[in-house]
């Protein structure tokens, strides 16, 4: 498996709340709720980087009403999306070494 550029904690919270299509108060509602309130974005990061998606085809505007733009993931996206969630669980699974502690100490390399 080729190695792929890590996606930023944004984009990955972008995606992953655009799985239920929506609008930009909207999306910066859930990715709070997504993060359990770690992750808090502001309009300056969340349009930004919104614009940089559409551009990637990573989302598509679906519709405006008045200023309120909603957005869908891609295929593209999803595809996105999905191989860095896997990434995401193979750095966690190599880090289960820091679990035991003992083990840790024993076998590190220095």
């Amino acid at each position: 498996m080729a190695a792929q550029t890590p996606m930023t904690e944004a984009n990955y919270y972008i995606l992953l709340a655009l799985m239920k299509p929506g609008h930009g108060y909207g999306m910066m509602q859930r990715i709070k709720e997504l993060s359990g309130g770690r992750l808090e974005m502001g309009p300056g990061t969340l349009y930004g980087v919104l614009t940089r998606m559409h551009k990637e085809g990573l989302i598509i505007l679906t519709g405006e009403d008045g200023r309120r733009k909603n957005y869908e993931i891609t295929e593209e996206g999803k595809k996105a999306l999905q191989a860095e969630y896997e990434r995401l669980k193979l750095l966690v699974h190599d880090g289960a070494i820091l679990e035991d502690t003992t083990e840790n100490a024993d076998n590190m390399v220095v």
